[in-house]
């Protein structure tokens, strides 16, 4: 399957925000770590990130790390973001750009925005046109060597951007992709999700890659295909990717969260993927998967998975 950013249906928005500072300002870092100055009235809650953060034991100041941009696009997950924007900021990693988009959302998301703002790179809460267009006006303000993003219900798990930086100082790669771990909605443990050995020749066959487990060089960047409603990042990572250098973290980056209203799961998306497979397709044409390739793909990604 070829993938090109010619000709899509919507022209894509990569529109810059009005801002008084850029680049923007990085979080701001302390070798004592920002667990005691972050808010901290969360009673019992002492796992991570409530309780715990990072060791700051881990930064090495003759090390030059890397600038590393996340963006979080939300709306109306005023019951999860918060501990989406504290596992990022209690990574203590010392080179941080935290950017939040939030479509305007109704629920507590705002006050919990305005709690953590003197930590948050940027943020604004108005509408926009979704998930995708939130990501877009996100990375057009991004400035960091790689990127990523983080949804606003999910988040990163403890040590996970010192991990990515060590891996970035050793192997300058385009693309590091890195295992996942899947949650509950109430926080209890549902799976240890293994990435797949990922070639370019199988993104045809999705579910490679876990979004939240993912940051790419900013010289390969290309923007959200902003017509998809959920698949909006496995019709990103064939084009992205095609030829590019990639390295598997084997740790687990992102903590996904099954909850009701989660895309992956809810019952009142599947006529938004089913929307987002017929504009891939009439993009690029019907992926085709010999027999063969099904074989190679299945038993390749279970032979590569029992190795680790």
């Amino acid at each position: 399957m070829k993938y090109s950013i010619e000709g899509f249906p919507e022209a894509y928005r990569y529109s810059l925000i009005d801002t008084d500072s850029y680049p923007l300002p990085t979080v701001p870092f302390s070798e004592m770590g920002l667990l005691a100055a972050l808010p901290n009235n969360f009673g019992a809650k002492k796992e991570w990130p409530w309780g715990i953060e990072t060791s700051p034991k881990i930064y090495d100041k003759k090390k030059k790390w890397p600038k590393i941009s996340i963006i979080t696009p939300s709306y109306n997950q005023g019951k999860y973001i918060e501990e989406t924007i504290r596992a990022v900021l209690l990574q203590n990693y010392p080179n941080l750009e935290y950017i939040v988009i939030d479509g305007g959302s109704t629920d507590g998301t705002l006050d919990v925005l305005k709690k953590y703002s003197k930590w948050i790179s940027y943020w604004h809460s108005k509408p926009d046109k979704g998930q995708g267009h939130a990501i877009n006006l996100g990375f057009s303000l991004s400035s960091g060597e790689y990127q990523g993003w983080i949804n606003s219900d999910d988040y990163y798990s403890n040590g996970s951007l010192f991990r990515l930086g060590m891996e970035i100082l050793k192997s300058k790669k385009d693309f590091y992709y890195g295992d996942a771990l899947e949650i509950n909605e109430d926080g209890s443990l549902r799976n240890y999700w293994k990435a797949n050995l990922v070639l370019d020749k199988y993104y045809a066959f999705g579910g490679l890659i876990a979004s939240h487990s993912a940051f790419w060089k900013r010289e390969i960047h290309q923007p959200i295909w902003e017509l998809m409603n959920c698949n909006v990042d496995g019709e990103l990572w064939g084009r992205l990717l095609t030829g590019k250098k990639k390295k598997h973290i084997k740790f687990p980056i992102g903590v996904c969260r099954h909850q009701p209203d989660a895309k992956s799961i809810s019952e009142s998306w599947k006529q938004k993927w089913a929307e987002d497979d017929r504009n891939i397709h009439a993009k690029y044409g019907k992926p085709k998967k010999s027999v063969y390739l099904n074989y190679e793909f299945y038993y390749l990604q279970r032979i590569y998975k029992l190795l680790r």
